[in-house]
């Protein structure tokens, strides 16, 4: 049986490794960290979301959530307005300039992947711990968006 606890070391160092290259590849060429991509993608793929949506869909406080969404905001890359169905909520929407930069760093992303693991596994291989990555982040009561 595979020790859990090494797995576990593997994908949270792997995921670091990752997130730390693509932050940087992202700042460098569009002067935008990652994690203000991962939101815009989101926000963007809904076309209007509550913070506590994003919050949700990214395991994070609504606080830090709300911070985010702040930088974002501060940056012209979205806009929040009064949620009429609930005062409490604020809507968020990418505008056009978030939109741009967006389009402008997905293939920078889409690359970086290719390159770190696109290059390393081949496409079944990819496949197959897409879905079980998946599978297992819907057993923790994450999401399961589809690849």
């Amino acid at each position: 049986m595979t020790d859990l606890t090494s797995l576990f070391s593997n994908l949270v160092r792997l995921e670091t490794r990752l997130y730390n290259a693509l932050d940087a590849r992202l700042k460098a060429e569009h002067d935008l960290p990652l994690g203000q991509f991962e939101f815009l993608r989101f926000i963007a793929a809904s076309g209007t979301t509550r913070v506590q949506d994003l919050a949700h869909e990214f395991a994070i406080t609504v606080g830090a959530t709300s911070k985010g969404v702040d930088r974002l905001e501060a940056a012209g890359r979205c806009r929040r307005t009064a949620n009429p169905e609930d005062r409490r909520s604020s809507l968020v929407e990418a505008t056009p300039a978030g939109l741009e930069i967006l389009a402008a760093a997905t293939p920078t992303v889409e690359a970086e992947l290719v390159a770190r693991i696109g290059t390393v596994l081949p496409e079944q291989s990819v496949e197959d711990l897409a879905t079980l990555l998946s599978t297992i982040s819907a057993g923790l009561g994450g999401s399961r968006r589809p690849t």
